[in-house]
């Protein structure tokens, strides 16, 4: 007796085959994907190829190609010749398909050819949880993650990439110049086979010159004066360490307090959040369906004009102002030294001073106001105030609106730990299927449904987790 668990010969036979069902119990996460895609209307999402042709080749059915990809994000798997692999040799993926096996081309084909119906299966699942009330905590986390593109960042193109690329070419043409200078003095064979070489490099430094110069008029008929040469859509982006940066997109999200969900977000491939708080606002509202919907997002999305329009749209905004007071930073009162009296449209400075309305300018199309007093000069604290003839403080028009805002962060502090602790987690759970790598597909529809299919992967695990699978597999045939 070998005393081991023995195996059974690869060669035996069986007199009554196994069913490949049988490998699969009843909570494994593949059927929590059978029933969610069987219970979709693939026509009204627009998927391609639902009806048959009467001619031609039989096609696979979207329903098919569907659950391949479910299955492959769910396990971060995402490469399509990978997927083409796990077809032909993974049981629980044969169970899902029927053992169907489509080659490579045909599974990245459905991706690119069926985007928006994709995306559009990320919403269904959304509408599934808000059918469920998982979404009754009236709280969302409004935050941005950086993701790389698959553009190299040598095949990325600024103003300031351009000029310092030209400046480092010119100078290796001085240095090469010199050294052939160097070489021709000496009537050796070594000599002539080193200018030989030097002449080469310097040929090719002229010609990468031709090409930059080239690259530059394009660069400049831009919009934004940048251009990337493998995707056109990508965009360089500073990140969080100094001096560092990534050619990619920034992906906004906006995460469910209460369950984690992420219940919209949209790919855009501008470097910076100022401008997104109000329309990712407005979408979890539209998402989740929760009228009186409070938002939290950090310091990058405090953008004046964006909490007016959340405001006036009825939503909550929980934005902390950034500090950027030149004054502060110098040592010498800040604005919110000065204390804003409502009632005689005055401020009233830390010398007890009155500033009172002085005039009023537009400025990037909003009006502001401009406060100050002649008690200034004679002022004993003044310069702990201010190094010109007066202290002028200004004023937005709807500045009431930010003080409100301001005045509900300081009573319910803890809400920005709601928000660390609420979407930097999706993020970074994302960023850890990708492999910390850039996306597979390029532009900005393609990238869109990449992330729709990383996002419907992250929204199945979680719900796994809330209602088990069993339990999700019963709501979702209900």
């Amino acid at each position: 007796m070998k005393r081991f668990v023995e195996e059974n010969s690869r060669t035996q036979g069986f007199l009554l085959p196994e069913s490949i069902d049988e490998y699969v119990s009843a909570d494994n996460p593949v059927r929590v994907i059978e029933a969610f895609v069987e219970e979709l209307d693939l026509v009204k999402l627009g998927f391609e190829g639902v009806e048959p042709e009467a001619t031609g080749r039989p096609r696979y059915h979207p329903s098919t190609l569907l659950k391949i990809y479910l299955y492959g994000y769910l396990n971060r798997i995402q490469s399509s010749r990978r997927l083409e692999r796990e077809a032909k040799s993974n049981l629980e993926l044969m169970w899902l398909v029927g053992r169907l096996a489509p080659d490579f081309k045909t599974i990245a084909d459905f991706r690119k050819d069926n985007g928006q119906a994709i995306r559009g299966v990320c919403r269904e699942f959304i509408v599934l949880c808000r059918r469920l009330d998982l979404f009754s905590q009236a709280i969302v986390a409004i935050d941005g993650g950086k993701f790389k593109a698959v553009n190299n960042r040598d095949r990325n193109f600024t103003v300031t990439k351009m000029k310092r690329r030209l400046e480092q070419i010119e100078e290796s043409v001085a240095r090469y110049l010199s050294q052939l200078d160097t070489a021709d003095r000496h009537e050796s064979a070594g000599s002539k086979a080193k200018a030989e070489r030097l002449q080469d490099k310097i040929a090719t430094l002229k010609e990468e010159m031709r090409r930059l110069k080239k690259l530059e008029v394009r660069m400049l008929q831009a919009p934004d004066q940048q251009i990337s040469l493998t995707d056109p859509d990508a965009r360089s982006m500073a990140t969080s360490g100094r001096g560092t940066g990534m050619v990619g997109y920034n992906v906004q999200f906006a995460v469910d307090a209460e369950h984690h969900l992420i219940v919209d977000h949209e790919v855009t491939n501008v470097g910076h959040d100022r401008g997104q708080l109000s329309k990712m606002a407005e979408r979890a509202r539209e998402a989740t369906g929760i009228e009186d919907l409070e938002v939290v997002a950090d310091r990058g999305y405090f953008r004046s004009a964006e909490i007016l329009e959340c405001e006036q749209a009825g939503i909550t905004p929980y934005v902390p102002k950034p500090l950027t007071s030149g004054s502060k930073a110098d040592g010498r009162f800040g604005k919110q030294d000065f204390i804003y009296l409502a009632k005689e449209d005055q401020y009233r400075c830390p010398a007890g001073q009155r500033l009172t309305w002085r005039h009023s300018s537009v400025e990037d199309a909003m009006t502001v106001h401009y406060y100050w007093t002649t008690a200034c000069p004679a002022c004993p604290m003044k310069k702990q105030c201010t190094t010109g003839d007066a202290r002028r403080v200004r004023r937005w028009e709807h500045e009431a609106v930010l003080d409100a805002m301001q005045e509900r962060l300081d009573r319910d502090p803890n809400k920005m730990r709601v928000r660390r602790q609420t979407v930097e987690h999706p993020i970074g759970t994302l960023k850890g299927w990708m492999g910390y790598t850039h996306f597979l597909t390029k532009t900005i529809p393609r990238v869109s449904t990449e992330t729709s299919l990383h996002v419907l992967a992250y929204n199945m695990k979680r719900m796994m987790k809330i209602l088990g699978i069993e339990g999700l597999i019963d709501v979702m045939q209900t």
